[in-house]
């Protein structure tokens, strides 16, 4: 049996349930962008790729689109961070008794003040690298102000890819379905090219734990 990508994507993406609700819904779709963006680990690749495609055949705007997504990932980060600094010692106790998340977690503590906002943008394109940075700086006390612009510069960043990807699939077909898996199958090479040169990146002198 065959199965294309957007399809393989559509049953890993929890949220892609929701893609239809995104044309014709007016403010209400920037809202669902916004509110499934928002929490971290929940997989709406299907959303950011649907409402970029709807830009491109001028459904929704672009501009909202990318400012409702980034915005919230922003406002996430930003609680995780708080969170992070409010139960920093609990947040460590938890994970070290993963054994490999606590590493991880360690890791990610000592080396936000050394790489500063470089090492902030540069986690989250890590796997799990959104919670692990927010929780992480926070712990460690990295300042909230810069830990926002290193967020914001990051989330900008993802934004652009995970929304561009749908924009420039709806704007090279009319039909949905490849359109939908041209946006999907961009957004995986990317976010996968991303990852692979972040890891290159952090795997300096003190290497970063793998996860298991």
């Amino acid at each position: 049996m065959d199965i294309d990508i957007a399809s393989l994507a559509a049953w890993l993406d929890v949220t892609s349930g929701l893609s239809g609700s995104l044309s014709g819904a007016a403010c209400w779709a920037y809202a669902i962008l916004a509110l499934t963006t928002l929490p971290p680990l929940l997989p709406n690749a299907v959303l950011l790729v649907t409402g970029g495609m709807l830009a491109a055949r001028g459904e929704m705007s672009l501009m909202l689109v990318l400012a409702s997504v980034a915005g919230s990932a922003l406002l996430g980060d930003l609680l995780i961070h708080r969170f992070g600094r409010a139960a920093g010692g609990r947040v460590r106790g938890a994970a070290h008794r993963r054994g490999r998340q606590g590493e991880l977690f360690d890791w990610a503590s000592h080396r936000v003040h050394r790489g500063g906002l470089a090492f902030v943008v540069g986690v989250r394109f890590l796997p799990s690298g959104r919670l692990l940075a927010g929780l992480a700086a926070g712990a460690a006390r990295y300042p909230a102000r810069k830990f926002a612009l290193g967020a914001a510069l990051a989330e900008t960043v993802w934004a652009g890819y995970s929304v561009g990807a749908g924009y420039f699939g709806g704007a090279v077909s009319d039909d949905p379905l490849f359109s939908l898996a041209i946006g999907v199958g961009l957004s995986v090479l990317i976010g996968g090219a991303a990852t692979l040169a972040q890891r290159r990146a952090v795997a300096a002198p003190t290497a970063a734990p793998k996860e298991t």
